[in-house]
């Protein structure tokens, strides 16, 4: 647990950076260049993220019953997974009507995913795993809707079919083998 506990406090921590302490983030770019930040905070993210799953996996092993999740909640995952990884692929891509609605797409897919995961997943490893980017999550949305908001460029409609398209086919390879692959549990 204790991994899995550390994999949570350096890639969550990388990523509250923003939120807790941006005044000294704005001063590590100006003083190192936003490209030398960028590579930092995607090396420390990248190891958080390898801690995490590591860590993830080792405490699912000896992880007691935190709650009993209810019987439901496996369907409601099967349900909000396509929508969440619809969510998080919009984020990624040019203006959107999803992007444009959303504001922050990627919050809300992670906000969805991890909720989804709580209501059917009541292990101590998972419990923490998932109310933690919940909480991170809900956070980060609440701050970034503080931030002054850039001027809205106009929503096209391609970059929705492609969300759809490539979410939909993420949800297919995470059906078919990466979940096990990735977490060692198989979706169905």
């Amino acid at each position: 647990m204790i991994i899995l506990i550390l994999g949570l406090i350096i890639f969550l921590g990388v990523h509250s950076v923003r939120i807790f302490a941006a005044d000294w983030r704005d001063a590590q770019i100006a003083a190192r260049g936003e490209n030398a930040w960028k590579g930092l905070y995607s090396i420390a993210a990248i190891i958080g993220l390898i801690v995490v799953i590591y860590g993830y996996g080792a405490a699912r092993e000896t992880a007691t019953s935190f709650y009993s999740p209810p019987a439901w909640g496996r369907s409601v995952l099967h349900v909000a997974m396509p929508i969440s990884l619809v969510l998080f692929v919009a984020s990624q891509l040019p203006m959107g009507h999803l992007k444009k609605r959303f504001g922050h797409p990627m919050l809300w897919g992670i906000i969805i995913w991890s909720a989804a995961h709580l209501l059917a997943n009541g292990d101590t490893a998972s419990v923490l795993l998932f109310a933690g980017f919940f909480v991170w999550s809900v956070v980060d949305l609440m701050s970034a809707r503080q931030r002054p908001q850039s001027e809205s460029e106009a929503a096209k409609v391609w970059p929705d079919l492609a969300a759809l398209i490539i979410g939909f086919g993420l949800t297919g390879i995470f059906v078919a083998f990466l979940h096990q692959w990735l977490i060692g549990v198989p979706v169905m």
